[in-house]
């Protein structure tokens, strides 16, 4: 399978929109229980574009959508502006074949080239397979909190993991990157 990841653009939103629906809708990832609409994604889009985040595409060969992953602000508080977190969801067809590693490496080199210093990743539904993926790209496990969403007649855990980017918290962060303007 050729893979290209690339910058999602606003074409990219429909299909943004059929995967995320169907991560509510089937799975756990999300603890959204009604998929939003695509007016709701383009709004979702827009603002972490606006604020400077990384926002990402996985197309096969034919430009077809396979899946996408962003980073966006794990709190609002400015003591946070040094951390992002990560989300991923991949197309049903293309699971299992590293359409979400390849996204995820992409966005960590991506964030540390902007001067983020921690990563943080919320499996919802302590998924084993995103788990895996995050673990796969150096992400250690940080907590685990127990029945924290109830969705699908389940109550469901979430597990915390985090990646050190760049120097992480070794040294102090430079302001004039562009986390230091987050605030």
């Amino acid at each position: 399978m050729s893979l290209l990841i690339r910058d999602l653009v606003a074409d990219d939103l429909p299909s943004v929109t059929e995967i995320y629906a169907d991560a509510v809708s089937r799975g756990t990832a999300s603890y959204e229980l009604v998929p939003p609409d695509l007016q709701e994604m383009t709004s979702r889009f827009a603002a972490l574009k606006e604020k400077g985040y990384p926002y990402l595409a996985a197309t096969d060969e034919a430009g077809a959508l396979l899946g996408y992953a962003y980073a966006s602000a794990f709190r609002t508080r400015p003591a946070y502006r040094w951390l992002v977190e990560d989300s991923i969801y991949i197309h049903p067809s293309a699971r299992g074949r590293g359409v979400g590693k390849a996204l995820l490496t992409e966005l960590v080199a991506r964030c540390q080239a902007l001067g983020f210093r921690q990563m943080v990743a919320v499996v919802g539904g302590a998924s084993e397979s995103s788990i895996a993926v995050h673990r796969s790209c150096g992400f250690d496990l940080a907590g685990r909190l127990a029945g924290t969403g109830f969705k699908h007649g389940l109550w469901l855990d979430t597990v915390f993991m985090q990646k050190a980017l760049g120097e992480g918290n070794s040294t102090m962060p430079d302001p004039d990157t562009y986390p230091g303007t987050l605030a």
